[in-house]
């Protein structure tokens, strides 16, 4: 008799599958959610040709995130508002629920969220965005470098106010939000070509 175990790998279609919608994570969201839905009202997309030809491509989206996550408190009202004009479907799966999926999309070796799945009809993953843009990456870094080393006593009060400072201007800078969406925008005409 054979006792082992059969250990069945979910793909990223099933954990889309399996996934809330983007409406119905935001909308249960237990932190962050005033300042997410603020954005996602705020947010305009850029009146360009981009979201009519998305709609050309059956795709699907699959974010990876956390409702504490500020990035992602930024990030999914702006991927929300594309997918929606483009008639994208897009599905939410909870980063620390099942840690195998973002295992396989780890940023310099550590789960950084959210990270965005593009998807093909069929349920083929043809590429990935996240967890930030890269000049909010740079904005980051930037604020980073100014922190104290760790073993210095102050360094958890200064990183809970940088914190507190990106989260601010996260809900407050609509620049912050087109650097997003231009990111994302960049990384979807790659796939598309």
């Amino acid at each position: 008799m054979n006792n082992e175990r059969v250990i069945k790998i979910k793909t990223e279609q099933q954990y889309f599958e399996e996934g809330k919608t983007i409406q119905a994570y935001m909308n249960e969201m237990s932190t962050l959610k005033e300042e997410s839905l603020a954005i996602y009202e705020k947010f305009q997309l850029p009146k360009d040709e981009f979201v009519e030809e998305l709609k050309q491509h059956s795709l699907h989206f699959l974010t990876i995130t956390e409702d504490w996550c500020g990035d992602a408190m930024m990030i999914n009202p702006i991927i929300r508002k594309l997918a929606e004009a483009a008639n994208v479907e897009m599905h939410v799966t909870y980063r620390d629920a099942d840690t195998d999926l973002i295992d396989r999309y780890l940023t310099n070796g550590g789960r950084a969220i959210p990270i965005i799945l593009i998807l093909n009809k069929q349920g083929k993953t043809l590429g990935k965005w996240g967890p930030r843009a890269p000049k909010i990456q740079q904005i980051v870094n930037e604020l980073r470098a100014t922190l104290p080393p760790k073993e210095d006593p102050s360094f958890a009060e200064k990183q809970k106010e940088i914190f507190a400072s990106l989260r601010k201007r996260y809900t407050e800078e609509p620049t912050l939000w087109s650097y997003v969406y231009d990111s994302f925008k960049e990384t979807l005409l790659a796939i598309l070509k």
